[in-house]
């Protein structure tokens, strides 16, 4: 069996927090790092990255399993939400409400792209569909996530979103910085291999800056100290149930509709993971309205559903690839 090493990444997340519990200050919205900047537009160099290293090839290689794509869509951005909704009733009295924003926000995020064909390779699964799922999920979730949020939001009384403006903001910081970074894919094609490794660095840095802020300040007005340490357990247990309902229901329609091992896998692994790297960029512009220091607790559960998927989906990758085919 293959070993599945600790993402370096996931580490220096949960550094950032503990940093941010020990020392609040410099990272605080107005603190004398100003980090608020990278964290209002560090988002259009995240996604110009994103679009500079999308390879438009690779998407094409996939484009012709349509039945897997609608359902890895329709999981992602239907299924997950409608699990969410239906545990409200029970779930939704024991936890605070920026909390179970927080779920919501976790059901209505598209799916990952590196980890997703990450994992669908190790499991040899269909690589080409896994890509251009995500992908798609993540282009797709640039209008889904707000408009799903702005619904969630006004029905549950929680806060009004502007969506107009949201939409336009996400245009400007994210679909634009996109397609230009597509734009530029091939002529700098050569440069972004050679320089990949810098690349990921600086977009894992504007996350991880965007994270120390949002802590910083739920830290700085005492969010934190107002529940017990409890609540982390709670939330990790929801987002652990939350990915074994939406894989376990995924389980029907691929055999509804027949998928092979390769197809199954692919379909399996995006529709059920949700991506932290474009969560917590969108989390400073669709939540741009709500009390700076309500963030920590907005993004909490994505963070801790990014880290348990990739634990439990590393195990599953596994075992499919200990397989004989």
């Amino acid at each position: 069996m293959k070993k599945v090493l600790l993402d370096p990444f996931l580490l220096a997340l949960i550094g950032v927090v503990v940093l941010a519990v020990v020392w609040p200050a410099p990272g605080v919205t107005g603190g004398f790092l100003h980090i608020e900047w990278v964290a209002s537009y560090g988002i259009a160099i995240v996604f110009f990255l994103y679009g500079l290293t999308l390879a438009p090839e690779k998407m094409r290689a996939g484009l012709s399993h349509w039945r897997l794509h609608l359902v890895v869509v329709l999981a992602t951005f239907a299924l997950f939400p409608l699990v969410v909704l239906a545990a409200g009733p029970a779930v939704r009295p024991l936890l605070p409400p920026e909390v179970w924003i927080g779920f919501f926000y976790i059901a209505a995020l598209p799916s990952t792209v590196s980890s997703s064909v990450a994992m669908t390779s190790l499991a040899k699964g269909n690589i080409p569909g896994a890509l251009f799922n995500a992908s798609l999920s993540s282009l797709i979730g640039v209008f889904a996530t707000p408009a799903l949020m702005a619904w969630f939001l006004a029905s549950s009384g929680a806060a009004s979103l502007p969506l107009g403006d949201v939409i336009l903001k996400i245009v400007l910081l994210v679909l634009v910085p996109t397609a230009v970074g597509q734009l530029l894919h091939r002529p700098l094609a050569a440069w972004v291999a050679r320089n990949a490794g810098w690349i990921k660095t600086i977009d894992r840095l504007v996350i991880l800056s965007i994270v120390y802020n949002s802590f910083c300040n739920s830290i700085a007005e005492g969010i934190w100290t107002r529940h017990e340490p409890i609540l982390l357990v709670e939330i990790a247990a929801g987002a652990v149930a939350l990915f074994f309902i939406v894989y376990g229901l995924l389980l029907i329609p691929c055999k509804l509709l027949k998928f092979n091992r390769e197809d199954r896998i692919a379909a399996l692994f995006c529709g059920s993971k949700k991506s932290l790297a474009t969560g917590v960029p969108l989390a400073g512009i669709i939540f741009a309205t709500m009390p700076p220091a309500a963030l920590g607790l907005i993004i909490a559960p994505i963070m801790l559903y990014h880290f348990l998927q990739l634990v439990i989906v590393s195990v599953i990758a596994n075992h499919y690839a200990a397989q004989k085919i």
